[in-house]
């Protein structure tokens, strides 16, 4: 995100410098004399997922900012932020938090910094809610996080089995969802080439030429998402259950060979020429 196309005050805007740099005592101080920063919205210009964001939204460093680096001291700025909004008692921190914590297990900066475990650990010990951030961080295979999310409290859902396991939970829970969650299921299956996951959905009857979930990206299908998964096995289950192999997706209009053939899935693009 580039800076000037940032909406906020000075103030905030020197708070962000300091969250980007690492300067923890900088920060503290601007929290301090400026109390109101904690509940500050900028303007991005986004009209997505990072819509007029708080400032502690900023210490996910997603969407990325700058080149990436995400400072080794950037739990304990969420900690100054969280200190801050609790002394005013600030009636959005909830909020916050929950999405800050959406942010942080849904995007790639903090684990390639080596940030994501402390950033998500400090959110959920001043209570951010770790089920609102379980299907994200699963649609962008951020596959620790998600791991540490169910440690910390969120319950297994059927699309977190479907996807990486255990497949005796994924059994059971197929049993108890609905059409919704065993769509959201096949998604999730489909996007980490789980072909014993989707062998179970497609007994249980689910659509397999329906777009995703909204959630969960729903500008592609199943098949789709099993190319870019790179399992064959996958791809192949799908197929011969009847997924649709010319489908266009919803941004680009590509098929699953269109797909398989742009990110250089050979073995998959081989199989699904050998359709025609």
């Amino acid at each position: 995100m580039d800076e000037p196309s940032l909406g906020a005050s000075p103030i905030f805007r020197q708070a962000l410098e300091a969250i980007d740099r690492g300067e923890a005592a900088r920060l503290e101080r601007l929290l301090a004399e400026h109390p109101a920063l904690v509940q500050e919205r900028a303007d991005t210009g986004e009209e997505g997922y990072f819509h007029r964001p708080y400032l502690l939204w900023f210490t996910a460093h997603n969407p990325i900012r700058g080149c990436g680096y995400v400072p080794s001291n950037t739990d304990e700025m969420i900690r100054l932020i969280i200190a801050a909004a609790e002394r005013k008692q600030l009636h959005s921190l909830q909020e916050q938090l929950d999405y800050t914590l959406m942010l942080v297990s849904s995007g790639c900066a903090a684990r390639q910094c080596g940030m994501q475990h402390k950033l998500i650990g400090a959110l959920l010990d001043a209570h951010a809610d770790p089920q609102a951030a379980l299907l994200p961080a699963l649609a962008h295979r951020e596959t620790a996080a998600v791991r540490q999310l169910l440690a910390r409290g969120a319950a297994l859902t059927l699309p977190i089995a479907a996807a990486i396991g255990p497949l005796d939970e994924c059994e059971r829970l197929i049993a108890k969802a609905d059409a919704n969650e065993r769509q959201h299921a096949l998604a999730a299956a489909a996007l980490y080439g789980n072909a014993p996951a989707l062998a179970l959905l497609i007994a249980a009857g689910v659509d397999l030429n329906a777009y995703s979930p909204a959630s969960f990206h729903p500008h592609a299908t199943a098949l789709h998402h099993a190319v870019d998964s790179g399992s064959l096995e996958a791809v192949r289950l799908l197929v011969e259950a009847g997924s649709d192999p010319c489908a266009p997706d919803k941004l680009f209009g590509g098929t699953p060979l269109g797909w398989a053939d742009h990110i250089g899935r050979q073995e998959i693009t081989a199989y699904l020429r050998s359709l025609k």
